[in-house]
Order: structure tokens, then C-alpha cells, then sequence
């Protein structure tokens, strides 16, 4: 189970017995349960700060039973959370049906810097392998990391900079993984060591192959399996016989789907001083990756100039070969006894580059240099007064080129002052939050320049009941600025197969936001509750047109009034535990509705999905069976497809083999016991690239 806590919020009162893998440890980069069984979350914000609704914390034996090679798919099995699952090698998170410029994915509280969020296809450039823990932050204080994160913020905490010192000459993590579905093999490990009394040295590297994805039957859905073999019987009478045999072969290819191998490389190095009560830390590191673009069967491609018709071409495999140089720099600065307890620092540096590979030619390449930095000051509680002050600077500039450059080169600067307040310490206690931004987007080759000033805030009211009892309701409201791509897309983009087409006079999407939420636990019963609703003006979205432009299928961004409800929880109920043998049932379920003000159906809102598991946890072995089931999605938008349910059956084995002691930590999983063909309504590609078949695991973690 993924641990639940008042996130934003960093310390998280309850019993640790009751939190899972909860310990009384001390390690290298703050993952700790102190005497009181408080569990630190190290999102930036404030100690008690519960203005989230919820925050689901992986680490530890879970994290590495859902280790994948993409964050995205690290995460699915959390209640609100699916995958864009474009392909094996790209694949972001989704929370509460929201994606891309809604959903924000930090590196330790600042923004991974690369260009995931515009287009499903790109993947993001961080390595869960070497991760420490990831964090979901989700409810409407999101918008502290920035307007973008209306939906949700994923927070990965990597080892790059240390957060503390050690008495031991040198501490070592090291990870090994396999996986039949894939042909996976992946290694990660990583080493700090301490020089001196003051300075702690670390390196951590992770080396990823993985082969065609394997599947249970068709690779491409009922409905288009028979409107390709159709598409062959015309071709086949017009004489046309190699393009209909072609068209068949699409339509008959099972077992794996072609060109969706990938190989994975990082290496970083980071070192870190500690004086007194303060800290400082650095890191420089390197993310590569070469992954297959499994291609839309049937689907021909079109190149030529601007208002020709162009000359069709057949399918060629695509492949994205990607890499980014990143540096980090990671302050907390003691203060003293005065107004401000801390200052805390934040900034992040990214050079990024990836080609997008038609066959052996390059079709595309982006190159996107950024910097985002943030400053913190943190205050000293007051009576029952508390709160901090910040200071957030992005600057992105992006840059494409070759055949199918469809976002001119653009420039993106923004500036933002924040605020976070809370008074009470409890029963009930006030919070709130202000954000205010300043963008400017710039496209120097179109002659085209946007500036946006936006105003967002929250307000909460919560409740701290007996027996660890919370509850509350949130209220914000949000305003983001449309982004570079969203402004100036205007071309073919190979990848995603499609022609997109921006709108320079997009302007500010506002939100209204509610929230009601309740956790804690009664007895041998843990329950974390949530239902929410957005309700949207000028919501931005990018939608299928109808029509054709060499050769592709049109998309445009377009406005409209929308709403978002959906409702989120997870139960746990110990039935048995008497020291030696612990039995715990876990129930999880979630259900997003979202429509236009026209009523159509928000593009890609994933269906209502339900999970039952059953966990023996048994001295040194704990097992785990689970059964998830997730309903049809006919509420589809224009020229979207439906998408069939299916149940899934797994089950995993994990074992401590050092009594006491979990430095090694085994794991075998099997998912999908019974070869069941499953496609994510959330994904662009479910009609060609279904989930895994039948998948087969073992991971073995050691950390000394």
C-alpha cells in the first residue's frame, strides 16, 4: 500500500505500526520514521501544512514491486492515477483524468525541465530506478509548484544530492531486475561516502534493455482490426496488392508489437556539505534513452511543402533517441530564533535534446535549454500562527528542426510569488495559499508574443478527530497560461501521427476547484477518502478535427467551459494479526467524469477502475494477490474510439532474508496471470499497443 499522508505538509502523525513499512530509521537522504512514527514527506512546504487533500508516498518494498522504466507506470496502481502509455519507453503520469500541462513532475520539488508535458510521446527524463521514494501530491495547494499542477504533482526524490551525513565509510543501494514480458534486464546502484566530518560524495548510475512488448492476442482492437482488413479488400480489388497485403499483416500482427524496444542510461554524481543546521548540495548528471514508436497500423505518411499535396510514403519504424545534461544545487539555511526559521533553496539547470529517427534519417530534432530556481523562507511558529513566503523563475527556451518542426522556436519566461498560511492546532485549523505568476511567451520566427499575469489561490478548513481521524474541505481557484505548444503548433508531427494545429489567441484557463476528503483510522479499519470537482472556464484541450493534412489526421486546440468530478479512495482492514501472521484485505477504486459545456465527453478520461487485494504478511515473507477490474469507456469525444474492460489477476512474493534486517529485499511478481488483453482509455495508442500479457518478474534490492 502506498503510504498515505498529509503531504504537503511533510510530517504525518500516526502510529507507525499503522503506516506499513514505517521504522524508526535514520538514512542518507531523509526517508524516516522518527520516535513519535511521524513518516517525513520532503515535499517543499511547511511542517503541519495539510492543505492537500491526500499525498500517496512509494518507497521501499513497493516501490521496487512497481518499479518500470517510465514514472508514469510506476505509479497506476494508486487510486486516480493512470499512464498516458503512449509506449514502453514514454509513458507520464495521469491523475484524476488530467495530463500534460495540468499534471507537474519535479525532480525534488522543481520541474524535471524537459518537454514530457507536450506531446505523449516524449518521455520524461527521470530514472526510477535509482529513485528514493516518489511522491503524489494531489488537491488544489498543488498549484504552490506552479499553476500547471491543477491535477496533481508527482515528486521524484532522487539520491543525486544527499540530505544528511553518515558514520559509515561508504553506503551502497544497488538494484537488479528482470521481466519476461519485455526481456527485460535493468541494473541501478548508487554510493555515498562521507570526506571529512562535513561533506558526503555520491554516485548512483542505471543501465535499462528492454525488447518488443509482448501481448496476448491481436496488437490492434476489434473495431480497427476490421476496418483494416476492409481497407485491404478495396485495395485488393483496385489491384493494389502488396498495400492490401500490407493492410492484412497490420491487421494480423499478434503476440508483440513491433518497435517498441528501448535502451536506458543515467549517471550522476552529487556531493553535499552540512554545517551545523544548515545545508548545501550539488549535482551534475546525464539521462539517455533510445525507445520505438510503435506506428498506427495502415497508417501512410506524407512529406512536401507547405499548400503540396506531398508524395505518400510507406511506414518506416520511428524511434526517439533523447538525452539531457542536468545540474541541481539544493540549500536549507538555519536562520535562527527570529521571524524566518529557514531559507531553502532550490534550482535546476537542463540541457536536453531528442531526435526523432524516421528509419535511419533524422525527421525531427527539439533541443530545449532551461533553468528553474525557487527560494523559501520558512517561518518560525507562532503560537498557533505558521507559514512561509517563496520566490519561483522558470525560463525555457525550445527550439525544433528538420521535416516536421511542427512548434516554431519559442521562448518561455515566468516569474512567481507565493504564499502559504495555516493558524490552529487543532482541532480545526484555517489554511490557505496564494499564487501569483507572470508568463511571457515568445516566438521570434512567427512574430508572435503572449504575456499572461494569473492570480490563483486556495482555501481550507480541516478537522484533526480522535484515533488519527482528519477530515476537511478545500476550495481554490486556479488560472494557467497556455502554453508555447498550445499556442504555436502548427504542422505534422510524426510521432504521435498527427497534424496539430496551436492557438496563438488562447487565453488564461481559470478554474474553480472543490474538495472533501477524510482519512484516518478506527480501529483495525484505515480508510483514505476523496471527491472533488473542477469546474472550468476556457478550458484548453486538443481535440480531433475530422480532417485530413498530409495525409494525418488534424488536431486543434480549442476553448471551452468544462467540468471535472470524480471520487477517489483506498480501505484497508486487518482481519487477523497476531505478531507472527498478519492477514489485510485492500480496496481501492476511482472514477473521474469529465464533459465540455457542449456536452461532448472530454477526450481520454479514463473509466471507473476497481481493485481488491489480499496481504499475508508472514515473518520474513509477505504475499500479495489482487484482482483489478476496470469498466468500459463509451464516453468517448468525437472521433474517439470505445475502449472494452478487462479484469486483471496478480500476485507477488516478497522476501526479507535477513531476519530483522531489510538491506536485502527479494521480490518476484507475476502480473496478468490469466493473458488477459487490456488497453488504457487514457492512452492515444490503446487501439495498437495494449497492455502487457502474461508478465513474469524478479527484483532483488540491496542496500548496505
Amino acid at each position: 500500500m502506498a503510504q498515505s499522508s498529509s503531504p504537503e505538509a511533510i510530517e504525518v502523525t500516526g502510529d507507525a505500526d499503522a503506516k506499513g513499512d514505517a521504522r524508526q530509521t535514520d538514512d542518507l537522504h531523509d526517508r524516516r520514521v522518527d520516535y513519535q512514527g511521524k513518516i517525513v514527506v520532503t515535499a517543499s512546504g511547511l511542517k503541519q501544512l495539510d492543505l492537500l487533500a491526500g499525498t500517496d508516498v512509494i518507497e521501499g518494498p513497493e516501490l521496487q514491486q512497481n518499479l518500470a522504466g517510465q514514472v508514469g507506470e510506476v505509479l497506476v496502481s494508486i487510486p486516480g492515477v493512470t499512464a498516458s502509455g503512449f509506449a514502453p519507453g514514454a509513458s507520464r503520469p495521469v491523475l484524476r483524468g488530467f495530463s500534460g500541462e495540468r499534471v507537474k513532475v519535479l525532480v525534488d520539488g522543481i520541474g524535471a525541465i524537459d518537454v514530457s508535458n507536450t506531446s505523449v510521446d516524449h518521455a520524461v527524463s527521470i530514472d526510477p530506478l535509482t529513485a528514493e521514494r516518489i511522491e503524489v501530491l494531489r488537491g488544489p495547494a498543488v498549484l504552490l509548484y506552479g499553476s500547471q499542477a491543477i491535477g496533481g504533482a508527482v515528486n521524484v526524490i532522487d539520491k543525486r544530492i544527499p540530505r544528511r551525513m553518515t558514520d559509515e565509510p561508504v553506503h551502497v543501494d544497488a538494484i537488479v531486475r528482470a521481466d519476461t514480458a519485455t526481456d527485460l534486464r535493468e541494473f541501478g546502484a548508487s554510493a555515498d561516502v562521507p570526506i571529512g566530518s562535513s561533506v558526503v560524495a555520491h554516485v548512483d548510475g542505471s543501465l535499462r534493455e528492454s525488447g518488443d512488448l509482448e501481448i496476448p492476442g491481436f496488437a490492434v482492437a476489434p473495431a480497427l482490426r476490421t476496418a483494416l482488413l476492409a481497407e485491404a479488400d478495396e485495395e485488393a480489388e483496385e489491384g493494389h496488392l502488396d498495400e492490401a497485403e500490407e493492410l492484412r499483416e497490420a491487421a494480423d500482427q499478434r503476440g508483440f508489437v513491433p518497435n517498441t524496444s528501448t535502451e536506458t542510461w543515467t549517471a550522476n554524481a552529487g556531493l553535499a556539505l552540512f554545517k551545523g543546521d544548515s545545508t548545501f548540495g550539488v549535482s551534475v548528471g546525464v539521462y539517455d534513452t533510445n525507445y520505438g514508436i510503435p506506428g498506427r497500423p495502415g497508417a501512410g505518411h506524407a512529406h512536401g511543402d507547405e499548400g503540396e499535396a506531398g508524395e505518400e510514403e510507406g511506414e518506416v519504424p520511428v524511434s526517439i533517441a533523447l538525452r539531457q545534461y542536468r545540474a541541481d544545487f539544493r540549500g536549507d539555511i538555519d536562520l535562527g530564533d527570529g521571524f524566518f526559521d529557514r531559507l531553502k533553496l532550490r534550482a535546476g539547470y537542463s540541457d536536453y535534446t531528442h531526435t526523432e529517427f524516421e528509419g535511419d534519417e533524422v525527421g525531427t530534432v527539439f533541443d530545449v535549454g532551461g533553468i528553474e530556481a525557487r527560494a523559501e523562507l520558512v517561518q518560525n511558529e507562532l503560537g498557533r500562527w505558521r507559514g512561509s513566503w517563496g520566490l519561483q523563475y522558470m525560463a525555457r527556451d525550445f527550439d525544433a528542426f528538420g521535416a516536421e518542426a511542427y512548434v516554431a522556436p519559442n521562448r518561455t519566461e515566468q516569474t512567481a510569488l507565493f504564499a502559504l498560511q495555516e493558524y490552529g492546532n487543532g482541532p480545526f485549523q484555517v489554511e490557505g495559499a496564494l499564487r501569483y505568476e507572470m508568463t511571457d511567451v515568445d516566438s521570434v520566427p512567427l512574430g508572435l508574443s503572449r504575456s499572461f499575469d494569473t492570480l490563483s489561490g486556495a482555501i481550507g478548513l480541516a478537522y484533526d478527530g480522535p484515533r488519527a481521524l482528519r477530515a476537511g474541505i478545500n476550495l481554490s481557484r486556479v488560472a494557467r497560461a497556455p502554453s508555447a505548444e498550445e499556442l504555436f503548433a502548427n504542422g505534422p508531427h510524426i510521432a504521435t501521427q498527427a497534424f496539430e494545429i496551436g492557438n496563438p489567441d488562447l487565453t488564461v484557463e481559470r478554474a474553480w476547484g472543490a474538495e472533501l476528503f477524510a482519512r484516518g483510522k478506527v480501529g483495525d479499519l484505515e480508510f483514505n477518502l476523496a471527491a472533488f470537482k473542477n469546474w472550468f472556464d476556457d478550458y484548453m484541450y486538443l481535440v480531433e478535427t475530422g480532417a485530413e493534412e498530409d495525409g494525418l489526421p488534424v488536431f486543434h486546440y480549442l476553448q471551452q467551459d468544462a467540468t471535472y468530478a470524480g471520487l477517489e479512495g483506498e480501505v484497508r482492514y486487518t482481519f487477523l494479526d497476531t505478531g507472527s501472521l498478519n492477514l489485510t484485505a485492500d480496496l481501492r477504486a476511482e472514477y473521474v467524469r469529465a464533459k465540455l459545456s457542449d456536452g461532448t465527453n472530454v477526450p481520454r478520461i479514463p473509466p471507473l477502475g476497481l481493485m481488491g487485494a489480499l496481504e499475508v504478511a508472514a515473518g520474513r515473507f509477505d504475499v500479495r494477490g489482487e484482482v483489478e477490474w476496470f469498466a468500459d469507456q463509451k464516453r468517448t469525444a468525437p472521433f474517439e474510439t470505445a475502449t472494452d474492460g478487462y479484469t486483471m489477476v496478480n500476485a507477488s512474493v516478497t522476501w526479507h532474508p535477513l531476519r530483522g534486517n531489510d538491506g536485502i529485499t527479494l521480490v518476484l511478481k507475476a502480473d496478468n496471470i490469466f493473458d488477459v488483453t487490456g488497453r488504457r482509455h487514457a492512452s492515444i495508442t490503446k487501439d495498437f499497443v495494449p497492455l502487457a500479457g502474461r508478465n513474469i518478474s524478479a527484483s532483488l534490492r540491496a542496500s548496505f
